[in-house]
């Protein structure tokens, strides 16, 4: 309370922009922090008609955006598996007019797959165990996440310190409260429901060894929820189009190739979802008064909530990323705060005992650094003619890289 009060003091007192950076590990409670914050300037700000509008959006936002975004991991019952900026908008009378939310790096392959003791997003088993019969009905879904091949490969389905029913009722509501039409809903399940539809899908081989999808009932499924010709949706999960000298080439696809297809639709599918659900919240968040000018236009205070660094047993690519990503602001916290701090006191002269830290400058380089960093090796490996696995790319990193301190193959 006293940062969100401080950043809005200043904000008024100097009219300059404010932003508030959250960074901590996984569990460590950044989600719940910048609530706290929002919640804060929700009750001491002067309020209005239009700003109460404004500011229950703002609220509402965080419940839907967590059931898309957020999911129960090793370490944390509520993870964020995507990092978010979000701009509060002031007027002069330090009211909030307005918001905006940027997202990044939403963590896709926990659709079609999670690690031991762990759980796909929300929304998907509140779908199942909130929804009503109707509902369940038009999207052809049943009441039991062990049926879905997606929901299963973490082997815990249930979780006694999550509801998924009270939570989907939280969610229905925030929908309404954010401008989202019935049909919008409507259309969003379906795509939530297709995604679930999409992992049950099975292949087998016919006497050439193609792939060919099983199950007829399954496809007029998928294609009344995607709202796509199912000749079209099966063709797409079959094959595949290669362009060559300009040429269109359709190859088939065998059953492994076309189970990578699979995943690699739904995870497009859910993370397409996922943007166009945070656009359309920007759109019942924006400030509508044209009146200002830039002389007066409204005051911002940002919010950066990222998400956690966390050590897995196996890390994904995203996780890889993520930890990267809290390098990266691991390395400005220590530019800004600690030496340039402390140069100027020296430079003063001030008596002062240094404090001493890690330069995890070294770190980055590792993983940023031109051609010899670990992902210019991926990018490398993935360029390069012939078969490259996940083998030939670590005896490359054991033969670029192998002898640096911090790294272990």
């Amino acid at each position: 309370y006293a940062i969100s009060d401080n950043s809005y003091r200043s904000m008024k007192s100097e009219q300059k922009d404010q932003c508030i950076l959250i960074s901590g590990e996984s569990g460590a409670g950044k989600t719940e922090a910048s609530k706290k914050i929002l919640q804060y300037y929700a009750v001491t700000c002067p309020a209005s008609v239009r700003v109460e509008t404004v500011r229950d959006r703002l609220l509402q936002s965080n419940p839907v955006l967590e059931a898309f975004g957020n999911a129960k991991t090793l370490r944390n019952d509520n993870s964020s598996r995507f990092g978010k900026y979000m701009d509060i908008q002031f007027d002069f009378r330090g009211a909030p007019v307005g918001g905006h939310i940027l997202n990044y790096l939403l963590e896709k392959s926990r659709v079609v797959h999670q690690n031991h003791g762990e759980r796909n997003f929300h929304i998907f088993y509140q779908v199942i165990e909130g929804g009503d019969e109707d509902l369940l009905r038009r999207l052809g879904l049943e009441r039991n996440p062990q049926s879905y091949q997606y929901l299963v490969k973490g082997h815990c389905a249930k979780v006694s310190s999550i509801n998924d029913k009270n939570d989907w009722k939280t969610v229905h509501k925030a929908l309404s409260v954010i401008d989202f039409s019935n049909a919008d809903i409507e259309e969003l399940l379906n795509v939530v429901a297709s995604v679930l539809h999409l992992g049950n899908l099975q292949c087998s081989s016919d006497d050439d060894g193609n792939a060919t999808i099983t199950g007829e009932n399954q496809i007029r499924l998928l294609s009344r929820l995607l709202g796509v010709p199912g000749t079209v949706l099966r063709e797409a999960l079959t094959h595949k189009k290669i362009i060559a000298k300009g040429e269109e080439l359709i190859s088939p696809l065998n059953v492994e190739q076309a189970a990578y297809a699979r995943d690699a639709l739904a995870k497009a599918i859910y993370g397409r979802t996922f943007t166009w659900l945070v656009h359309k919240i920007n759109k019942s968040l924006a400030h509508r008064d044209s009146t200002y000018s830039d002389r007066n236009r409204p005051n911002v205070i940002g919010l950066l909530d990222i998400y956690g660094f966390e050590v897995f047993q196996h890390n994904s690519f995203e996780q890889f990323c993520i930890n990267y990503c809290n390098e990266k602001l691991q390395q400005l916290f220590i530019e800004l705060t600690l030496k340039s701090e402390q140069e100027e006191y020296e430079a003063e002269g001030i008596a002062w005992e240094p404090v001493q830290y890690f330069n995890n400058k070294i770190i980055c380089d590792l993983v940023e650094e031109k051609h010899k960093g670990i992902i210019s090796i991926l990018d490398e490996e993935c360029l390069r003619p012939g078969d490259a696995t996940d083998l030939t790319f670590l005896e490359k990193l054991e033969e670029t890289v192998g002898k640096h301190p911090h790294f272990v193959t």
